[in-house]
């Protein structure tokens, strides 16, 4: 990405708005666009200002984070912006949802100033996860019971059988953390030809992040809770 990292701000509570838009104001290399105090308004904003990420808080009155993030992505014009999740617990069912929803990552409200950046710099890059072993937890402990059926009101997981073996290995090293350079060196081929691999695969599968794809994986069974931490 060129230039300055674009951003939209939103969350409910003022003073915790003000003090993230003063943080990022304050960063070389991004700018921030706008910001929001409820789910309606940040699809607003971000319909009109097209930022590169959105830090969106997950539980808001009215429209939460979750819905507003689906739509979000859903009337985006290429390339979408990648929401960063804001919550106050690791392990937050709504962060999950948001995830499944196609956020590419999330981050805790009473993480530091450095965190926050290198969040935001992680995620407007989109090369790999950010914090890749608290998402695994995170979707290990909500990816069970959500392919339970009857489990979870939201869609199915995918069908994997549209995807070439080749792509369901970048898929599984993925759900494990690796980065791009990561799965390259493992698989013997070069960056650029993870980066059609994948998305080939996000394609194929409808999918608008990353970890929605580790999501995927851990929900079809791909990859399963405990056993994916090997080498990587």
């Amino acid at each position: 990405m060129t230039g300055s990292i674009k951003v939209l701000v939103v969350d409910d509570q003022f003073l915790i708005r003000a003090g993230l838009v003063g943080l990022l104001r304050a960063a070389p290399g991004i700018e921030v666009v706008g910001e929001a105090g409820d789910g309606d308004e940040a699809v607003e904003l971000a319909a009109r200002t097209r930022p590169d990420v959105v830090l969106m808080d997950i539980r808001m009155p009215g429209t939460n984070g979750i819905t507003a993030t689906e739509t979000i992505l859903a009337q985006a014009a290429d390339p979408a912006p990648r929401v960063l999740v804001l919550t106050t617990f690791d392990l937050d069912e709504y962060v999950y949802g948001a995830l499944r929803a196609g956020a590419s990552g999330f981050l805790l409200k009473d993480s530091g100033p450095e965190r926050l950046l290198a969040a935001v710099a992680a995620v407007g890059a989109g090369d790999a996860l950010f914090a890749p072993s608290v998402t695994r937890r995170l979707v290990e402990a909500f990816a069970r019971q959500a392919a339970e059926p009857g489990g979870d009101e939201v869609r199915p997981p995918p069908d994997l059988a549209a995807l070439t073996s080749r792509e369901v290995e970048v898929l599984k090293l993925i759900a494990r953390g690796l980065t791009n350079a990561d799965i390259a060196e493992r698989l013997y081929i070069s960056e650029a030809t993870v980066k059609t691999h994948l998305n080939r695969t996000m394609s194929k599968l409808d999918l608008d992040s990353r970890a929605q794809a580790v999501v995927v994986a851990y929900e079809t069974g791909l990859v399963t809770p405990g056993a994916g931490g090997t080498g990587g």
